[in-house]
């Protein structure tokens, strides 16, 4: 999931420095916070209590969603606090899957919720579309990317797959490539993850735009790529994707 880094200075894309780079002739996407959200706090630990056989009022729920996403929630603020014995697994989360697994289930472990397995299923909603939502212009914003001919990477720094998420919501065939850190060895803001992304795509990083929602997205400006970073929105909400569309336009 997402670093704190210091961004790099961005280069605007209608600035000089972009003078001739125009028509974008590839996008890369990053997945959280960009295409997709995570679901409702509160509606992830209820359907995770149900998973786990247990039924709970909105009122618990609501509490135990509060100290879940403080202890650390993946596709949530970072922790506070890491405690010593996840350290080294939280430090390669996004590098392996085994370390990605144990890092948020051993967060979600420090709160205690008397519901056996909760830890474990909370982390499952994760692993399946239902535990996220694209936002409401990602499919349009992708379509009109593919008729525009202009092809579409996902670049993510994450410890599972993310395709099945695409097949699940009918988008898997707008995407032309996944590079996936914990696939590929490298995570965001190394330029090499973005330069992989272009390879993938075929494209000259000079004429790629990174679209993300943090510093380490824009860190794609160091592989010579554009980066247009929009804010995260709430889970189901539109996202500003229409701008990379906008920039994308032969």
């Amino acid at each position: 999931m997402p670093e704190h880094v210091e961004p790099p200075s961005p280069r605007a894309p209608d600035g000089p420095a972009h003078q001739g780079r125009y028509p974008v002739e590839a996008v890369l996407f990053d997945f959280h916070g960009t295409l997709a959200q995570v679901e409702d706090p509160v509606a992830w630990v209820a359907a995770a209590a149900v998973a786990c056989g247990a039924t709970l009022d909105r009122g618990k729920a609501t509490v135990l969603a509060d100290r879940l996403v403080t202890a650390g929630r993946a596709g949530g603020p970072l922790p506070h606090r890491v405690p010593v014995h996840l350290a080294e697994v939280w430090a390669d989360r996004d590098l392996y899957p085994h370390a990605h697994r144990a890092a948020y289930v051993g967060l979600a472990e420090t709160v205690n919720t008397d519901i056996e397995g909760l830890a474990d299923a909370l982390y499952d909603r994760l692993l399946g579309a239902d535990g996220w939502l694209p936002y409401a212009d990602t499919a349009e914003s992708l379509k009109a990317l593919r008729a525009a001919g202009v092809p579409v990477a996902v670049v993510s720094n994450v410890g599972f797959d993310i395709r099945p998420h695409f097949e699940a919501w009918g988008l898997a065939e707008l995407v032309d490539a996944f590079v996936l850190s914990y696939e590929v060895g490298r995570c965001k803001p190394d330029p090499a993850i973005f330069l992989r992304a272009c390879g993938a795509l075929g494209v000259d990083p000079e004429r790629a735009l990174m679209v993300g929602d943090t510093p380490a997205d824009a860190g794609a400006v160091r592989a010579g790529l554009a980066a247009l970073v929009l804010p995260a929105g709430d889970p189901g909400t539109i996202n500003g994707l229409a701008a990379a569309v906008a920039l994308s336009r032969r």
